[in-house]
């Protein structure tokens, strides 16, 4: 009946108001069904416990555990199981010692229950107070933990649910009493359930996050330095499995870890925030073709900037002579590609112990920079013997080429020059030489992106030189980015006045 009624609507000719009723009405419609999703899947799980052998209705029905039965009775996937399972033991009804208690998670079973909350908003309650609730930590009092929930629920559905009077319990005078609900504790006794609207506002499950840790804080005033320093939250990060082409960070850190590097990620992109105008002298440069009019886009996410900002930082522990050896070795990243395919220009590349591949422009990007050895094999597949190191400029050469530089050379870049990458002006693949006349420092973002971005460098007297996309400077002017400021004539002539 439900579809046969979903069906006979059609969505794209409904105006925007009854779109939004529309979506309403299916979201309300369907958080009793989900519930009842939760509810299923907790008796399946219960009853295929693993104590209870071949009892188990698992066992009975010829699977081997309660999630290969709940997977094959719903089509679902493990995950999904596992979390259904998950919040179901939070708001199932309790057995213990042949008496019926209820749910751990009154509040959220009730508001299930009754089709206002749904299972993201449920578990983001569940999550945020299961430590005080169902693992007693911290000592909170139990009261108040109640009180919490109830509060939670409330801003998730604009609902308020609360204990009703028990036996030999009366209703209270609202006239003369405080309210029950709204996350005052009402002190009754008697099983939970939805009272009146509430007057405050309502919050999407996302929002119950930062909701509930601030419940946390307080109920536990001290949160982040508890007693035992086992319960104490550690930061924590690991790679996941690869999927379209990235390795997922997973964990989390610490408020003052993230305060860290959230500053530092702050600075860095802040640093060319503020709009420009060009002096009197930057005008006269403009003129005269040294200098690139207009400010330079950066067309990259917020997301992708951050990601550039800890490469740089990494690559340049990495290069740290501080840094600890592994085998004797600095830590340094292996990248082993045929060379038959390098010369074709064809291919990837693959990295020991990465699962996913690295395209031929990355490759080149790190030979540019670092350098390649060859491995030479016998027709066996026999190792003959090992190359020297080839097409790797020397660090007397990149410490001369950065005195020249001073940083990225792409116009509008602060990339600081330990961060930068040397780049062949003319291609090592076409016989570039890896001298310091033909290289230039460029940040990683510039140095990948330098064949496709338009920008064009060239070498004139052993100084580079900088043509931008013509969608920056129309005129196509060849000009000389910013010199380091050692050798900049303005800078000196500055400094000289300074010194009289």
């Amino acid at each position: 009946m439900v579809q046969a009624v979903l069906a006979s609507i059609d969505l794209d000719a409904l105006s925007d108001a009854e779109v939004v009723a529309f979506t309403q009405m299916v979201e309300h419609a369907g958080r009793p069904v989900d519930a009842a999703r939760v509810g299923a899947a907790t008796v399946v799980g219960y009853r295929s416990r693993p104590g209870l052998g071949r009892d188990s209705m698992a066992w009975r029905l010829g699977a081997s555990h309660q999630n290969d039965l709940l997977t094959r009775l719903t089509l679902a996937s493990r995950q999904e199981m596992k979390r259904r399972l998950a919040l179901g033991e939070k708001v199932a009804p309790r057995v213990l010692g042949g008496q019926v208690l209820e749910p751990e998670f009154p509040a959220v079973a009730a508001a299930l229950k009754a089709g206002e909350l749904g299972v993201d908003a449920a578990e983001n309650i569940v999550k945020g107070l299961t430590d005080f609730k169902v693992h007693g930590r911290f000592d909170a009092d139990q009261a108040d933990v109640e009180s919490a929930e109830i509060s939670l629920v409330e801003r998730a559905t604009g609902s308020v649910f609360d204990r009703i009077p028990g036996p030999g319990e009366s209703e209270p005078d609202t006239d003369t009493e405080p309210g029950v609900g709204g996350g005052v504790p009402s002190g009754f006794t008697g099983p939970i359930r939805r009272l009146r609207d509430s007057d405050g506002f309502t919050y999407p499950a996302d929002d119950l996050r930062p909701l509930a840790v601030r419940m946390q804080a307080l109920l536990n005033p001290d949160g982040l330095a508890p007693n035992e320093t086992t319960l104490e939250a550690t930061s924590t990060i690991s790679f996941g499995e690869l999927a379209r082409g990235l390795h997922p960070l997973r964990g989390g850190v610490t408020p003052e870890l993230k305060g860290v590097i959230q500053n530092l990620f702050n600075t860095f992109q802040s640093a060319r925030s503020a709009p420009a105008f060009p002096s009197a002298e930057e005008q006269q440069r403009i003129e005269a073709g040294e200098l690139v009019p207009g400010e330079v886009i950066d067309e990259r996410t917020g997301g992708e900037k951050r990601a550039d900002i800890l490469r740089g930082i990494l690559v340049q522990v990495a290069q740290d002579p501080r840094t600890p050896t592994m085998g004797g070795m600095p830590p340094t990243v292996m990248v082993h590609v045929n060379a038959a395919d390098l010369l074709a220009q064809a291919g990837v590349g693959w990295i020991d112990g990465i699962d996913g591949p690295i395209s031929m422009r990355t490759i080149n990007q790190m030979i540019d920079n670092g350098g390649f050895q060859p491995i030479f094999f016998g027709g066996t597949g026999a190792v003959l013997g090992l190359g020297n190191k080839a097409r790797c400029f020397s660090p007397m050469q990149r410490k001369m080429i950065t005195a020249r530089d001073g940083g990225c050379i792409i116009p509008g870049c602060d990339c600081p020059p330990q961060w930068t990458e040397v780049h062949h002006v003319i291609p090592w693949q076409t016989g570039g030489k890896t001298d310091v006349s033909n290289g230039v420092l460029l940040c990683w973002y510039h140095h990948h992106t330098i064949d496709t971005a338009g920008w064009k460098i060239r070498m004139v007297h052993g100084l580079p030189q900088v043509k931008a996309p013509h969608w920056i400077d129309p005129t196509g002017k060849w000009r000389t980015p910013e010199r380091h400021r050692a050798h900049d004539p303005e800078t000196r002539r500055h400094d000289e006045r300074q010194d009289e």
